[in-house]
Formats: structure tokens, sequence, C-alpha cells
């Protein structure tokens, strides 16, 4: 069955880095259908990495677009890259860098 909303790891969190490309008002409409099929490779389990994704799921899931977007925006956005770095460390980089453009 096809997904509606992306299904896997890596697909689902470059369609949330999508929405939190947006600005604050817009990023949360629909951010939280990405987590419904949003899968945790088993060499993930139990490492930095699932931590941080069950922050960023209880964040995104917990938030309700339209209400104090502006305010938690900053936040979500950092536990985000902060993951995505986590993840390149897991997979052997040893000294992954968002940039200076972050």
């Amino acid at each position: 069955m096809a997904s509606k909303f992306g299904r896997g790891f890596v697909i689902n969190l470059m369609l949330i880095g999508r929405h939190l490309s947006l600005p604050a008002d817009q990023a949360f409409y629909g951010l939280a259908d990405h987590l419904d099929e949003l899968i945790l490779p088993q060499q993930f389990r139990g490492t930095e990495v699932e931590e941080l994704l069950t922050l960023l799921r209880k964040r995104l899931l917990w938030h309700q677009a339209g209400t104090v977007d502006r305010e938690e925006y900053p936040e979500v956005k950092r536990l985000y890259a902060r993951l995505c770095v986590a993840v390149d460390r897991a997979l052997g980089i040893e000294d992954p860098s968002l940039g200076s453009f972050d």
C-alpha cells in the first residue's frame, strides 16, 4: 500500500526538514504526519539517535500548529539538527558539521 506522508527513516527526516525550512508560522502544519510511518532502523536502537528522535517526536506530537509556533520553532530546529548530527556520527562520520549558515 502506498504511503501518504512518507515511509522510512531518511525519507521522513527529509520531509520533516522541508517543513522546518519554512517560516515558523507555516512549518508545523502537517509536520507531525511524517512521524506516522517514520521507522527507526534497528542499528539506531538504544543510541543517541533513538533518544533524540523520541524527544523530537514528543515535541512535534504535543505541539498544536498555530499556537506558540514562533516560540517553539527554534528549539525544534535545534533538536532536528542534533538528530541529524547524531545520525552522521552513528554512521561513522567522525566530525559532522551543520556548517556556518545553519
